[in-house]
């Protein structure tokens, strides 16, 4: 009596752990067992395999199967067990050679009549493979996928029938080709932006370093067509970044067609969303918008009316790049290094600072809608903005604006810059240490002066400096000046934890020509 083993995956955020089905057939009652900590959708995979077998025409023995998932302690989620279960079955009972099933890693989910479909976490799963010397098996439509995972050998069947004919020779698969890189549509045009040129300013600024953004106006003052235009700006992702980015996009199963993301992705959840939701977690500890924005843009409109649980789970990714779903069994640890771009009304009503339209509990309805947002979270934004609505005779007359593949030119130059300055230890400026950042000496006695007046905290003040660095490599100043200070601090709220709208801003002093 042997002991059939095959190799397959469970994960752990983005990290593929690797799992050995272990399947014993031995005299006794008829019996098929699955044990090992396995959830419901594993345990039922008895009967997703019994279905399989039937439909090609092979029945299971009368005889105890006991199918063993190790290591045990490790929890087992997800339908992807199905098809290394079926292989350890099909090889314990000498029809598939076990010495070719030691060569491949296998997930799968199997359809009632043999059919394999497609699961989350191919591409992780192919990497951890790959490291192990394995090859891997996977559904047809995900086969382009594995294949970015680089020199492995991947199986990719339509069914289980086509598996075993290419293990018995009667039938031959041919590797799949590798996914193509994923290049979507970067969102409209800058150039119909017309006036509004703090606000471009700030925009252009937000997107070459990488700086979390908070734009407050009256609805139709143009915050949410600004945020949309901001995506298009951002250079295409590197080579790791690209890979890492699509690897949380495998594992919640959003990879579409092994289609490789290679431009920062832009998310937009609505305002009803759930913590779970934003920060990631549920049953299966899904990632959320945050991690499924890493390398990219996270749009919140309607900020305010987020969730206040929401919100505050914001907080500690925006300063570690990662997030944790604590559960009883594991933590799991999902990358979460995005740009924040928000929008709010200054008041529930809109109007706040509107004349004509004034609500009659202003500024008690300003003050009440903007204490929505916690201090601690303020601090964490570098850059806040007032839109100003654009007239209708601005609208007709003003001409169009900079188009955005001009911004995107000095966007990208910036960030070339910065890349070379910081090489490994931060991706942008928005990442980089207070100490890596080099000032002129006026303009280092001009932040210190303000930030003792503003008392600014140790984070306030060390994003003002990254925000000076960006508004510098915009203007290629191989030094921080005064005048990137001034302005940097002209974008930024006076004192932390206060609404950026219940005091008021520093006046920016010099403009972005001064010397």
């Amino acid at each position: 009596m042997s002991i059939a083993r095959v190799q397959t995956f469970s994960f752990s955020g983005i990290e593929a752990l690797p799992v050995e089905v272990q399947v014993q057939i031995a005299p006794g009652l008829p019996l098929f067992l699955i044990v090992g900590l396995a959830d419901k959708a594993v345990g039922e995979s008895r009967e997703r395999v019994r279905a399989a077998l039937t439909a090609m025409g092979l029945a299971l023995p009368p005889k105890r199967i006991l199918v063993n998932l190790a290591p045990a302690d490790l929890l087992k989620e997800g339908s992807h067990f199905d098809l290394p279960i079926a292989l350890g079955v099909l090889t314990a009972m000498d029809i598939l050679p076990a010495e070719e099933m030691a060569r491949f890693a296998a997930l799968g989910e199997l359809s009632l009549d043999g059919r394999l479909a497609p699961v989350a976490g191919v591409l992780p799963a192919a990497i951890a493979a790959g490291a192990r010397d394995l090859g891997l098996i996977c559904p047809e439509s995900q086969g382009a996928e594995a294949g970015w995972a680089g020199e492995i050998g991947v199986l990719a069947p339509p069914d289980l029938l086509s598996l075993i004919n290419h293990f018995k020779g009667d039938g031959i698969l041919t590797p799949p080709p590798r996914g193509t890189l994923d290049r979507t549509d970067d969102g409209p045009d800058l150039a119909d932006v017309r006036g509004m040129a703090t606000a471009r300013r700030a925009v252009e600024i937000a997107a070459a370093g990488g700086h979390n953004l908070l734009m407050i106006g009256p609805p139709g003052g143009g915050k949410s067509m600004l945020a949309a235009r901001i995506p298009g700006l951002l250079p295409d992702l590197t080579p790791r970044e690209a890979l890492e980015v699509s690897m949380v996009h495998s594992v919640a199963g959003m990879l579409n067609e092994g289609r490789l993301v290679t431009r920062p992705p832009f998310r937009e959840p609505h305002h009803s969303a759930s913590m779970a939701a934003i920060a990631g977690g549920g049953n299966r500890a899904k990632p959320g918008e945050i991690s499924l924005a890493h390398r990219g843009i996270l749009f919140l409109d309607e900020f305010p009316e987020f969730p206040r649980a929401a919100l505050e789970a914001l907080r500690q990714p925006l300063e570690s790049g990662r997030t944790t779903v604590a559960r009883a069994a594991a933590h799991v640890t999902y990358p979460a290094r995005f740009q924040l771009v928000a929008a709010m009304n200054p008041c529930r009503c809109g109007y706040l600072f509107d004349p004509a339209r004034a609500c009659g509990r202003a500024p008690r309805c300003g003050e009440d809608y903007q204490s929505k947002i916690s201090g601690p979270l303020m601090d964490r934004i570098d850059i806040v903005i007032e839109i100003s609505p654009v007239t209708p005779a601005e609208l007709l007359h003003a001409p169009p604006g900079e188009p955005t593949p001009h911004v995107a030119a000095r966007v990208t130059a910036a960030r070339a810059l910065q890349r070379a300055r910081y090489g490994d230890t931060a991706a942008n400026n928005a990442e980089a240490a207070g100490d890596a950042i080099d000032l002129m000496p006026d303009a280092k006695a001009f932040v210190e002066q303000a930030a003792e007046k503003l008392r600014l905290s140790a984070r306030g003040f060390t994003r003002i400096l990254r925000v000076a660095r960006s508004i510098a490599d915009l203007a290629g100043a191989p030094l921080v000046r005064r005048a990137d200070i001034a302005e940097a601090l002209a974008y930024r709220h006076r004192i932390p934890g206060r609404n950026p709208l219940a005091s008021p801003t520093i006046k920016l002093v010099a403009s972005r020509d001064a010397g």
